[in-house]
């Protein structure tokens, strides 16, 4: 009682996670079955059991069932890490090696993975916490890297003008913070420009929206400048042979 009472002045001093109330229950029952096991041994004793011949007495087989139990407790104790340190929560987009999705269940003994293909996979609670995980879902924004190429023939004014104009759309977009755009190579059949802005927030679709705002936006203005996308082109020189 008074451990039950306990956790419940914990969640009471945290935000509303229902998550969090899940886990903490599976918590009690696990803390519950010990404190019973240990009482019964304790009663079992004070009534002149020898427990410790008992124990004694298991010899190979205990020490069978403590080699079979050590990878429950490894990952039992690999949940309480998760627990209270929370690398991740039931709602997070994780990537751990290669494998991604959105975490659905966190177990005493595995935590469940919805992949984006649909198929739901399921990770021992010790292999997480000894992998490499990235948590998209604490990502504060997001950096975004591209590149693109106009032609050669483009003016040497209009060419200068690009940096300011793909600064100005991405300004005027939401959720935005622009970084840089600069003249970045001679390519093989394109002037190569790179440019670099962040998108706040963790939301995949969002960014993806943005994006797209931003890529359209681009087009249009080109459009307009008389600005012209490069693409692969090959140039054929005829020249008419002496006689």
């Amino acid at each position: 009682a008074l451990i039950s009472y306990g956790f419940e002045v914990y969640l009471s001093k945290k935000e509303k996670n229902e998550a969090l109330k899940r886990s903490i229950d599976g918590i009690l029952v696990v803390v519950k079955v010990i404190i019973w096991g240990l009482a019964i041994v304790f009663f079992l004793d004070n009534l002149g059991f020898k427990i410790s011949a008992v124990i004694a007495g298991l010899g190979i087989g205990g020490v069978a069932v403590a080699l079979a139990a050590q990878a429950v407790l490894g990952d039992l104790f690999s949940y309480f890490a998760i627990l209270f340190d929370r690398p991740f929560e039931i709602g997070d987009f994780i990537i751990t090696g290669d494998y991604l999705g959105t975490i659905e269940h966190i177990g005493v003994k595995t935590t469940r993975i919805r992949s984006l293909s649909g198929e739901q996979l399921i990770f021992s609670n010790t292999d997480l916490t000894n992998a490499r995980v990235r948590n998209y879902k604490r990502m504060e924004q997001r950096r975004v890297v591209f590149k693109l190429g106009v032609t050669y023939q483009t003016a040497s004014e209009k060419a200068k003008a690009i940096p300011g104009i793909i600064k100005d759309i991405i300004k005027n977009v939401k959720d935005t913070v622009f970084d840089r755009a600069h003249f970045f190579s001679y390519g093989d059949f394109a002037l190569i420009f790179e440019i670099v802005y962040y998108v706040r927030g963790s939301d995949y679709n969002k960014y993806m929206d943005i994006q797209q705002e931003i890529n359209f936006a681009i087009k249009e203005r080109f459009e307009a400048d008389g600005i012209e996308f490069a693409y692969p082109t090959q140039t054929l020189y005829i020249t008419k042979a002496s006689t």
